[in-house]
């Protein structure tokens, strides 16, 4: 079982930043691939960005890529998204997600936050 706890969300201009972190418990952290998901208003799940286990590798939307990264810290057991240059259609609930095996869709994941809303404003 593995515990997942969202903070940094809020309210941002379009062209702002934010960092998203996560703080995991439970069992063995560096075991699980981390990621983050994001839900607007009527729409599916998405997948935002992952990172592997011992951090050497991350994949992102391409709808993100550029704008954000994902890090994580085993030794903290948790992992963070910078986020840069947002615009109003990043607007959502963000979700720490967690899996022992990769993913990249919402069925892959075995743990999840409780969620933490941004808001970007135009």
């Amino acid at each position: 079982q593995v515990q997942l706890v969202e903070s940094g969300g809020g309210l941002v201009q379009a062209g702002g930043s934010l960092r998203l972190a996560c703080a995991a418990s439970g069992r063995t952290f560096s075991g699980y691939h981390m990621g983050w998901f994001r839900q607007a208003p009527g729409k599916e799940r998405e997948f935002v960005a992952r990172i592997t286990r011992g951090g050497m590798n991350t994949y992102y939307a391409d709808s993100v890529r550029g704008r954000f990264t994902i890090s994580r810290d085993n030794a903290k057991n948790s992992i963070a998204l910078q986020m840069n240059s947002l615009k109003p259609e990043d607007t959502a609930v963000y979700y720490c997600a967690a899996d022992q095996r990769p993913f990249r869709i919402r069925d892959e994941v075995d743990y999840w936050g409780q969620g933490t809303q941004v808001t970007v404003s135009s």
